[in-house]
């Protein structure tokens, strides 16, 4: 076997903690969290706490003075509470963008996802790696996603119609990155009238998609959000409630601004859980607010208001 980390108590990884400089406090109360949360998972909560060496910023085994693990508990339950808001948020954004996709695509063909000399350029472009079209693959991920779906609507459509699901029919087997790629695929028409209805340019909502598709899946499967670094970078319309966070949509704050957008021009919601949340975060001096990436005021970019209500 090779060499690996020798397994430690819920008692012996609190003393590691102590002898690092965290503050324990209830012990027993610690020792149920831990219990339940995962030592690695909270080390992401904890490791802004340490303290790094100045030269090289690399982090050494060892906990700033006031650190404690309360504090470690109350950032992970703030975060819990944030990958709960953005999930049910972003559930809105998800079906409605869904929606009209499926109704947008299916009035050029009820099989227009099945043809791809109707899409888009995007469509037929070839990966030099696998020698697929873009569109070759995209349809091993859906005939895939067929096979295994065990929706009602499905076995309606295998015996009645053959199988095969009109496009409206089959976004609601697609998961989120099938979704976005379809819609980048999509006829520029097509594109362009879903667009519109985001108060977006059709490369901005593709990267929207995108960025938002990441932000889903950690919210989904209990991944920390609040002080983590978002990789894809969306691109932005020159709207005033995203002017400021054009530089950190690397962070939470920037992220959870694409999802109040939407939430605003695609009259989903009043948009009061994402900034009722974020008022929630644990004030402290180790871990500031200002590590989401929001700026001083951050409520104003959050509860903007549209000038246009739905027709």
């Amino acid at each position: 076997m090779a060499d690996t980390k020798p397994f430690k108590t819920y008692d012996e990884q609190l003393a590691l903690l102590e002898q690092r400089g965290m503050h324990v406090g209830d012990r027993d109360s610690a020792v149920e969290f831990l219990s339940r949360v995962n030592y690695y998972r909270l080390s992401g909560y904890w490791y802004p706490m340490r303290v790094f060496e100045v030269n090289t910023n690399t982090a050494l085994d060892q906990f700033q003075d006031g650190t404690s693990f309360e504090l470690v508990k109350r950032l992970y339950e703030f975060d819990e509470r944030l990958r709960n808001a953005t999930f049910i948020e972003l559930g809105k954004i998800e079906t409605t963008v869904r929606t009209t996709i499926g109704h947008t695509l299916g009035r050029l063909s009820p099989s227009v996802h099945l043809e791809p000399n109707l899409l888009g350029a995007r469509a037929h472009q070839t990966d030099r790696n696998s020698g697929l079209t873009t569109y070759a693959k995209w349809q091993l991920k859906y005939e895939r996603a067929l096979n295994t779906t065990k929706e009602d609507f499905v076995r309606h459509h295998k015996r009645r119609y053959d199988g095969i699901l009109p496009v409206w029919a089959a976004v609601e087997i697609m998961d989120w990155g099938m979704l976005s790629h379809l819609y980048a695929m999509s006829p520029n028409r097509a594109r362009n009238e879903v667009a519109r209805l985001c108060d977006l340019s059709a490369p901005q909502l593709e990267s929207w998609l995108k960025s938002l598709n990441v932000v889903r899946n950690y919210s989904a499967h209990h991944a920390r959000m609040f002080n983590r670094a978002y990789d894809l970078r969306p691109r932005l319309p020159s709207h005033p409630s995203l002017m400021e966070i054009s530089g950190t949509t690397s962070r939470a704050f920037g992220q959870l601004s694409l999802v109040q957008y939407l939430l605003k021009t695609l009259h989903l919601a009043p948009g009061n859980l994402l900034p009722d949340t974020l008022e929630s975060f644990p004030r402290n001096e180790l871990v500031p607010f200002s590590r989401t990436g929001a700026p001083e005021n951050w409520r104003e970019h959050l509860l903007w208001r549209p000038t246009s209500e739905p027709t």
